[in-house]
């Protein structure tokens, strides 16, 4: 992907030609700041995720911090992490599930399950996607935002993603969150940049005021029955 201080022209022109309601969001956020590191490591990316699932984001980071200073200049590496005492991980604050996933992931990390950053760029989506989905502890939502937010693939929809799923349901006015089918269905016009569209359905998750068309038909709907009560009789009546 590119950098934020480059616009995603490309991008936006795309989505905003394809899609009239996309097109109105775009305007009312302004450009896509999303961007991708210049340095990227795979095993403290996918590391940092088990470690963070399930946990608030600062007790998720003094985590972390305490287990990367348990290696030499913070480096924490597959082979280290398979070599360090469990007493010692534990002791930073790693539950018995997080350091089996975290063991399993070094483990798959070496013996090349885990791709390395290099083999990935010769890769699809998918199948980055169901190698990575093998190491315990990991799900396809994990690889997703890995896709999305590290290796900067212009192209993925997170359709488990619930801020998506939100998003789409207020852009489209629909009386439920959207299911998969549904989505991707209505996300073939996004192609080839349904990363971008789904960062603009987070944004649209997000702003304030919006409202499901359920709730927002509802309180139409009980407006017009107090606007009706408030109404004099006729005449004679």
């Amino acid at each position: 992907m590119k950098s934020a201080a480059a616009p995603w022209a490309e991008a936006l022109a795309h989505l905003s030609a394809a899609d009239e309601k996309l097109a109105a969001l775009i305007a009312q956020v302004g450009p896509c700041t999303m961007d991708t590191p210049a340095r990227f490591d795979v095993f403290h990316s996918l590391a940092s995720s088990i470690v963070y699932q399930q946990l608030a984001g600062a007790a998720a980071a003094a985590i972390l911090g305490r287990v990367e200073a348990l290696f030499p200049r913070r480096k924490l590496t597959p082979a280290a992490l398979l070599a360090m005492p469990e007493e010692s991980l534990r002791g930073a604050g790693l539950s018995l599930n997080k350091l089996t996933a975290l063991r399993d992931l070094a483990a798959k990390s070496l013996d090349g399950t885990v791709p390395t950053r290099r083999a990935m760029a010769r890769m699809t989506n998918e199948e980055i996607i169901e190698r990575v989905s093998l190491v315990r502890g990991i799900g396809r939502w994990t690889v997703e935002m890995m896709l999305i937010f590290r290796l900067g693939r212009p192209n993925v929809l997170p359709v488990d993603d619930y801020g998506v799923r939100k998003g789409m349901q207020r852009l489209y006015r629909m009386r439920e969150l959207p299911k998969k089918d549904a989505m991707q269905r209505r996300a073939k016009k996004w192609h080839p940049w349904c990363s971008v569209a789904s960062w603009y359905m987070w944004r649209c998750a997000e702003l304030p005021g919006a409202r499901p068309a359920k709730k927002a038909a509802a309180k139409k709907a009980s407006a017009n029955k107090k606007s009706a009560g408030r109404k004099r009789p006729a005449r004679g009546k």
